[in-house]
Parts: structure tokens; sequence; C-alpha cells
């Protein structure tokens, strides 16, 4: 069993072409012996974004706090706030930004050999 504060988790810059202003704490994945599914939380700084992109493993995602909207393939934004649920397909065109002026906080859910 493991219990771990987000807090506790380091963070790590995102650095890929596309993303602006986005960070990442891997909280639980396959070093703790999860042998399924990974949880990381993105944090997503005023006017950030992850890239507008797709791949082949499905993603559920969970919004802790700010302002934020789930960007489909056509361009749309699909507003997001704390509480909301978001599960993006395998294929699907997405991306994630803040549209709100603190920080955009999600949990997403991938499997722990996409993590």
């Amino acid at each position: 069993m493991i219990i771990r504060r987000l807090a506790e988790v380091p963070a790590t810059p995102m650095a890929m072409n596309g993303v602006r202003d986005v960070s990442k704490q891997l909280v639980v994945g396959s070093a703790d012996g999860a042998p399924n599914f990974a949880f990381r939380v993105f944090t997503v700084a005023p006017g950030g974004h992850s890239p507008h992109h797709s791949h082949d493993v499905e993603h559920v995602n969970y919004v802790i706090s700010g302002q934020g909207a789930l960007v489909d393939g056509d361009g749309r934004l699909n507003p997001l706030t704390p509480g909301d649920f978001a599960f993006v397909a395998p294929g699907d065109v997405h991306q994630f930004r803040n549209t709100g002026s603190e920080p955009f906080v999600f949990i997403c859910a991938v499997p722990t050999a996409y993590e």
C-alpha cells in the first residue's frame, strides 16, 4: 500500500514541442509496482497548454482546481472546471489549455506503459 501527499511529489517541467508552461508529477506508476495504470498530475500555468496531439492510449482526467479547456481535433474548446472528468479515447486529437488566471491542475490516469 502507498499513501503519498501530492505536495511531496517532485514536479518536472514538460519539455516537448507544443508545450507551454506545464509541469508533471508522477504520483503512482510502474516504479511503485502499479501493474496497469499510472496517475499523473499536470499543472498548467495561466496561458499554458499541452501539445495538440493524439496517441494510441486512452486516458481519464479529473480536474482538481483552476479553469481550463479540452480542445478537440476541430479546435473546439470544451470547458473544464473543478470536479469535471474527461475521457480521451485512443486516437482522439486533444489539447489541455489553461483558460483562467490561476494554475489549472488535473489528474491524468494512463496505462503504465505510457506513463
